[in-house]
Formats: C-alpha cells, structure tokens, sequence
C-alpha cells in the first residue's frame, strides 16, 4: 500500500543564516520551513535575503512531483564553487506555492544552513 507523501510549509523560528566558504550569503527571519514526509526539514530563503551575487544559474533542472520544477545555482565563494549548491521552484504547484521566490541550500561541507 502506498502511503501519501504530506509536505507542510510553515514559517521558520528565530533567525537563519546560510553561508558558503566562510562567508555570509544571506540571513532572514521570514524563512520558511519545509518538512516534506519523514525527510529532514528544509530551510528556504527569501530571494532578497541572499546576495544573489554569489549565485550563478546552471542548466540543472529536478523535477518533484509534489513540488514541481527545481532551477539549481552554483555558489561561487573565494575558495572554490559548489555545483548546483542552491535550488528554487519558480512555479511550485500549488501546495507548496508559499515557497515561490525563496531558495535551499545543500548542507555540505563548506556549506551551512543555521539557526542564530
């Protein structure tokens, strides 16, 4: 039997940063948090929240079916780039619509989503 994959969309507590190499790539307190089954939550952003400048578009694309089609940027930080390190939905199906215009991050190493 399948079981329904349920995602909620909540604001985020408190205050969280993302940074990559060491640097700051953006801090918000009207993140979002998405918890989608049993995965771990997921932080995104209000685009305006990130320097965008250390962003760079790839051609990468994911698709979910909850969620719909995934765009993807490499973050450039002075010591090195991290592929398809960021993710944005710029048409989420509706369920999910709160998170149009935010970004998530891949935690990795070099690359840190926090509560502050």
């Amino acid at each position: 039997m399948m079981t329904t994959k349920t995602i909620t969309v909540t604001p985020a507590v408190g205050t969280w940063v993302v940074r990559a190499g060491g640097a700051v790539l953006g801090e918000s307190s009207r993140a979002l948090e998405l918890v989608e089954g049993d995965l771990p939550p997921v932080i995104y952003f209000p685009r305006e929240d990130i320097g965008m400048a250390f962003l760079d578009a790839t051609d990468h694309r994911t698709t979910c079916p909850l969620k719909g089609e995934a765009s993807y940027f490499s973050i450039m930080s002075k010591s090195r780039t991290y592929e398809n390190a960021a993710w944005s939905y710029e048409a989420p199906k509706d369920a999910v619509a709160g998170i149009k215009g935010h970004l998530a991050f891949y935690v990795q190493d070099g690359v840190a989503v926090e509560q502050v």
